[in-house]
């Protein structure tokens, strides 16, 4: 992974200060890394990390993104049969593609109009605020395996 360059260290540290978080080497390192690879797990996440700060613990990288997820500087998406991942692409009600043979993620912008995009024909007395939808199917670099 490679280090963020000044302006990014920059504008990563008034993120962190911004969401009353102090600014630590692995809460920036976290940041980076999800920058440069939107849709990471936890596990890929650690790895990044401490390919460039050395030994963090498992621990201590779960922990940043669950403080991360809580204070909406991450956003952590789950699709069905596949390991949690971690985006900092937050705020907007986008969706996702996955490949069904590689776990590739990718972002598709909202499908239709404004948050929610979608209306259900019965809310049961929700106030529907958002949708999350994951479309399924294999990538390019899949589908030449085929």
């Amino acid at each position: 992974m490679s280090t963020p360059t000044t302006p990014d260290r920059a504008r990563m540290r008034e993120q962190l200060r911004s969401t009353g978080l102090r600014v630590t080497a692995p809460r920036l390192a976290v940041l980076a890394l999800l920058s440069e690879h939107p849709h990471s797990t936890a596990d890929q996440v650690a790895g990044g990390v401490r390919e460039l700060l050395g030994s963090v613990s498992t621990q201590a990288v779960y922990d940043v993104l669950n403080v991360f997820t809580a204070t909406n500087l991450v956003r952590r998406i789950e699709p069905a049969g596949s390991p949690a991942r971690y985006e900092t692409r937050t705020g907007d009600n986008h969706h996702h593609l996955v490949c069904r043979h590689c776990g590739r993620a990718e972002d598709v912008d909202c499908v239709i109009g404004p948050a929610p995009c979608l209306t259900p024909d019965h809310t049961a007395g929700f106030v529907v605020d958002e949708a999350e939808v994951v479309f399924w199917g294999l990538c390019a670099d899949c589908q030449s395996l085929e």
